[in-house]
């Protein structure tokens, strides 16, 4: 692209975004447009110039109706679903030192199966059987929890024929009713908080509700009372494993509740499916490594003592129900040559025991 023209709507990157199969685009005040494909973020093209401030604003202008454009001006960022270009997007747009910036993450419309996505399914489906409880899917931002979590509530709409209710901070995939009736609610365009749409959830009769993130005490403590009261609860979590979930979760509340707290959730807790995306051996992918922790006696009485940093080594006794630590994943990924070497240390928790493995 010699002459740099810097194109009018957001919607030609978006659609050059998907053409080479990128996860997000980014379109930023002194930095060439970028994309982030396989998980590196580089420049679309190799020599554009920095975006100016006045470029960018005319591109978020492009795209921003009255109403958004508006929240922007008093809030200095949103974020909100965005249809157009070919798909639907998640859309980030902060006012920021310089000017605008915008991110859109990529939303496949097509929801993937288990299968497709690599989930461990024999072991999962028995945990979206239950008629309440919390299965939580964790992972650093861009691990794929959307996708996972999309591809377990879609099988629970054709597995069951309940009321699935989900609470989406955007509205990310649109589930069509299956075996089951789906309804979708956005924070901030339905519902203020999530907070506020779970204890509104709870008057709908649902019987699976997802919530797209659990991130404030409010929250995890709605979404634990609802699976102790007869609902199933899928959630997100931005941590990186099992143990790291759960003291993420018992940390929320204050020290007098905490005792209470470890008892609910060894109680209602189903499972946690912590993943991570690494890229592949050829550079051109990447490999869905993850961890699943099932929740066993063993595992509910390390959670009520307070003592999570035992939970790998219950993890490594708890095989035939599925258990893998995430050090493991990373090591039969790498065993089967998805990944290199570098990428297993780099990932690993326990870095000695895994050199050792890689010199044995």
């Amino acid at each position: 692209m010699s002459e740099h023209v810097v194109l009018n709507h957001v919607d030609e990157y978006l659609k050059l975004g998907r053409e080479y199969d990128c996860s997000d685009i980014h379109l930023s005040t002194a930095y060439p447009p970028a994309w982030r494909r396989y998980g590196q973020l580089s420049p679309i093209w190799p020599d554009h110039p920095p975006l100016k401030a006045e470029e960018t604003e005319k591109l978020a202008r492009s795209f921003l109706g009255e109403k958004e454009w508006a929240r922007i001006q008093e809030k200095g960022d949103i974020d909100f679903a965005y249809i157009g270009g070919d798909g639907r997007y998640r859309a980030s747009v902060v006012r920021q030192r310089l000017g605008y910036d915008m991110v859109f993450r990529i939303i496949n419309s097509q929801i993937r199966t288990m299968d497709e996505v690599g989930l461990p399914k024999e072991h999962l489906i028995p945990l979206t059987r239950y008629q309440n409880g919390l299965i939580l899917i964790t992972g650093a931002v861009g691990s794929g929890k959307s996708t996972s979590l999309a591809a377990i509530v879609n099988f629970i709409n054709e597995d069951r024929e309940d009321h699935i209710l989900t609470l989406e901070d955007p509205i990310e995939y649109v589930f069509e009713s299956k075996g089951c009736h789906v309804n979708q609610r956005e924070v901030h365009k339905h519902t203020e908080s999530f907070a506020r749409a779970l204890r509104g959830a709870l008057r709908e009769d649902p019987d699976v509700i997802m919530v797209g993130e659990m991130r404030d005490l409010e929250t995890i403590q709605l979404a634990l009372t609802a699976a102790e009261t007869g609902h199933l609860v899928l959630g997100t979590l931005h941590t990186g494993n099992a143990p790291r979930t759960l003291d993420r979760v018992l940390d929320v509340f204050p020290t007098d509740q905490r005792e209470q707290i470890r008892i609910m959730v060894s109680e209602s807790l189903r499972g946690i499916l912590s993943q991570q995306l690494v890229p592949n051996v050829q550079g051109d992918g990447r490999v869905l490594a993850t961890e699943l922790l099932v929740n066993t006696p063993a595992v509910a009485n390390c959670i009520r003592e307070g003592k999570t940093y035992m939970l790998p080594g219950v993890m490594q006794t708890g095989k035939h129900v599925g258990m893998i630590t995430m050090d493991e994943s990373l090591k039969k990924l790498y065993v089967k040559g998805a990944i290199t070497a570098d990428e297993l240390l780099f990932r690993s928790d326990d870095k000695a025991s895994t050199r050792s493995f890689l010199e044995s």
